[in-house]
């Protein structure tokens, strides 16, 4: 089996050679240069053409942020981002990276043997198999669009993993203040997903916050899933829709899970919810929306072509969950026009 071939852009002596030797302890991964600057790693790229490339956010000379801006027009490469927690790290998803992970503390001995031997080898293997052509280009295709809805009282369940940071933001700025509640899970690790929000909120026309449970699923509201150990669910108390974050194991390998806030979806809302799954590595989402479509509700997938990673959005289609499959720059046209059908 053909090894991914890495390249590890970090400034830290240290911290560079403890990456590097773990990396290398996984049979699939060799590291083939490092670069302790943005300059070092343009001239490794031009000579090694690595598979993958790790980046730290914070880099002498230029930022990681920068270079990739600079990058990625000239040498498209799967970017892994090894950021604290910040949201840096959204501009870096923006500017062309395809994963991100939470560097851990130093002090934290667990945490970094976490990081070192699971989190960042399986993070470089999904972004092996990205399509970095994709990034971006579904979104500087949109054009803006005109979008009513004329029934409020529904729901929109959202799911995604990678790539699905920037495939999210392009589907949810083109929802008006008139859309039905919107749930997502979006995979990500704890903190980020409330700077994510934040995010959004500044940019979006609808409000945006990270859930928490008791909330209610109003129009012209997103509500996403924290990051960490728990799960999001849709619930209906008092005759509304409310969503419930409670701790739970990890199913089909992440909390919280796409399959578990679809499922909930199903049984609570049933042929008044929307469900859409978007870019994503492995299956989490599509039993879930199979479940959704099964109780009456409509399905859209993202298409192969504008995925980041056509994976949940394939296993989805494959099993028969999703009715409608799209570009990713018409999911909310979509959206809106299958909504005043319902």
């Amino acid at each position: 089996m053909r090894q991914i071939r890495v390249l590890v852009v970090e400034d830290s002596l240290v911290f560079r050679e403890l990456l590097v030797q773990n990396l290398n302890r996984d049979p699939a991964i060799t590291v083939v240069a490092t670069a302790a600057d943005p300059y070092e790693a343009r001239d490794a790229i031009v000579k090694y053409r690595p598979d993958v490339m790790t980046l730290d956010v914070e880099l002498p000379r230029m930022s990681g942020i920068e270079f990739l801006r600079k990058l990625m027009p000239q040498y498209p490469l799967p970017v892994v981002v090894i950021s604290a927690l910040s949201d840096k790290v959204f501009d870096a998803l923006n500017a062309g990276a395809v994963e991100f992970v939470a560097k851990p503390a130093a002090s934290d001995r667990k945490q970094v043997e976490t990081f070192l031997r699971n989190e960042l080898p399986v993070k470089i293997k999904i972004a092996s198999t990205a399509k970095v052509s994709n990034i971006k280009k579904a979104a500087l295709m949109q054009e803006k669009q005109s979008l009513s809805v004329k029934d409020n009282s529904l729901v929109v369940a959202i799911g995604a993993s990678t790539g699905g940071t920037e495939a999210i933001f392009s589907v949810v700025k083109d929802f008006g203040t008139d859309i039905p509640g919107v749930v997502i899970v979006q995979h990500m690790p704890p903190g980020f997903t409330e700077m994510y929000a934040r995010r959004l909120d500044d940019k979006c026309r609808v409000r945006v916050k990270e859930a928490k449970t008791g909330d209610r699923v109003l129009p012209g509201q997103v509500l996403i899933a924290p990051g960490g150990d728990m799960h999001m669910r849709l619930v209906k108390m008092d005759g509304e829709y409310q969503v419930e974050c409670k701790k739970g194991p990890k199913v089909n390998g992440h909390c919280p899970s796409v399959d578990v806030l679809f499922d909930s979806v199903a049984k609570t809302a049933g042929d008044r919810a929307l469900g859409i799954i978007l870019t994503g590595m492995g299956g989490d989402g599509a039993k879930g929306l199979l479940s959704m479509r099964n109780a009456g509700a409509k399905t859209i997938g993202q298409d192969e072509s504008t995925c980041v990673v056509y994976g949940m959005p394939k296993v989805a289609y494959d099993i028969g969950a999703v009715m409608y499959q799209e570009k990713l720059s018409d999911i909310a046209k979509k959206t809106y026009f299958l909504l005043n059908r319902m």
